[in-house]
């Protein structure tokens, strides 16, 4: 079987011009990317000036190496469950409702009083 050579990625614009994104990418390598992150586009992470502090390599590396949690030995359903917490509920004190003192009757107004009523 022979190996075939590796296909050069191109692409058309929307203007019908082909760009080669390989090389593309190969050319801003080392040009800061958008955003907060403070990386170049390969994923080198910059200093003060663009100055590479970190090495893409050594952030995979380091990210790999940390532990990711631990396995637990017996599967949840085998676990024992915590009882249940029960809310205490205070009973309700019945209340004797007061009297509310007697609002004074007032007379409706009549005559040109109560058609000027409303109007300033």
């Amino acid at each position: 079987m022979v190996a075939r050579a590796p296909r050069k990625r191109m692409y058309r614009t929307m203007q019908g011009r082909m760009v080669d994104i390989e090389k593309l990418r190969a050319a801003n390598e080392s040009v800061q990317a958008v955003g907060n992150m403070n990386v170049n586009a390969r994923g080198d992470v910059l200093g003060a000036g663009g100055q590479v502090v970190t090495k893409k390599e050594t952030v995979i590396k380091k990210y790999y190496e940390q532990p990711k949690g631990r396995a637990s030995d017996t599967p949840s359903r085998g676990r024992p469950m915590p009882a249940p917490k029960v809310a205490t509920v205070k009973p309700v004190q019945k209340t004797t409702p007061v009297a509310k003192p007697a609002a004074p009757k007032v007379e409706p107004k009549k005559g040109i009083d109560a058609a000027l009523d409303g109007l300033e």
